[in-house]
């Protein structure tokens, strides 16, 4: 009789192995980042563990395919309707960003209100100036676009800096340490209040472009915009035009629209603009987090006939 298969196209740790293999003792196993290792198991394996990059459509034209965890959060790059079509389970790893992604966030709000960046370049030109620094983060209003996991973890740190938190969801219901929560149709409306912007959105038809020319008009001139969601959630030129003519203050950039970001971009040359290479959702921890918090408690209900719950793709939604 042959074995049930599980295809995992990443190298884990042993430990990490091993706690798959003690949950799935009667299946065949693949496990390694090279291709040759799982190139042709994954034609006809029962669940694969994959990156976005790689979970392409021949994927979905394997007969005995049920399920697929995808590594990342984000699943807007993938053959969504194909694996509809196929009915296929597909789980994301959202959730396990939370932490390193909050940081990230606040990395950006303290190097600008405490211009970090500015005395890093300074420092590489032996230079002694104290660039008019006088904000602070405490006190400030911070609204949040988007308040799943990253967004209340970052909702949670920042009453820890005393600040005013406004929440955008689109039940509009409320959660702990968001002072104020608001409906997505009513975005607009909290621009004008509030200090910083953190977009933590996946791209959805709904979400593409949804910071453009008008909603950076609507925004403090000493505000600033942080991005760590989705770079086509912003429209680029828009938001290049804010910054060079001083709409908004700055920028934190995790995300954009064409990544690399080419070199030709105007956004390289501003000097109010911090660039970080979609590296915000980097850690120590991600395999295990996928692994342990995400894919065992699954593998769990699926081995007992239920479909996965943890992060199920709604296909209709989109996330």
């Amino acid at each position: 009789m042959t074995k049930r298969k599980i295809v995992i196209t990443l190298d884990l740790e042993q430990r990490l192995i091993d706690q798959v293999k003690n949950a799935a003792p009667d299946w065949e196993l693949i496990v390694g980042k090279d291709p040759s290792i799982w190139e042709d198991e994954a034609k006809d394996a029962e669940i694969i563990l994959s990156w976005k990059r790689l979970l392409n459509d021949s994927f979905a034209d394997n007969p005995n395919l049920r399920w697929i965890q995808a590594w990342s959060a984000g699943i807007n790059y993938l053959p969504l309707e194909k694996f509809e079509e196929k009915d296929i389970i597909l789980t994301c790893a959202k959730g396990v960003h939370a932490y390193p992604i909050s940081e990230t966030i606040f990395a950006f709000m303290l190097a600008f209100t405490r211009k970090i960046d500015t005395y890093v370049k300074n420092q590489k030109d032996k230079k002694w100036n104290p660039s008019d620094i006088k904000h602070e983060i405490h006190g400030k209003t911070v609204g949040i676009v988007g308040v799943g996991t990253i967004g209340q973890e970052t909702a949670r740190i920042a009453k820890a800096f005393g600040m005013h938190v406004i929440g955008v969801r689109h039940s509009g219901n409320p959660l702990e340490y968001v002072d104020k929560m608001v409906t997505s149709l009513e975005l607009d409306s909290i621009l004008p209040k509030c200090d910083f912007i953190v977009v933590t959105l996946p791209l959805t038809k709904d979400t593409h472009h949804l910071f453009s020319k008008k909603q950076f008009e609507l925004m403090k001139s000493s505000a600033y915009f942080i991005n760590i969601g989705r770079g086509e959630i912003t429209d680029e030129q828009a938001l290049y035009t804010a910054l060079k003519d001083g709409q908004i203050a700055g920028a934190g950039l995790d995300v954009f629209e064409t990544e690399p970001l080419p070199t030709e971009s105007p956004l390289w040359d501003l000097e109010n603009v911090i660039i970080t290479p979609h590296t915000s959702g980097s850690t120590e921890h991600y395999e295990e987090r996928v692994i342990e918090q995400i894919f065992l408690p699954n593998f769990k209900q699926y081995l007992e006939g239920n479909t996965p719950d943890i992060n199920l793709i709604d296909y209709k939604k989109g996330y």
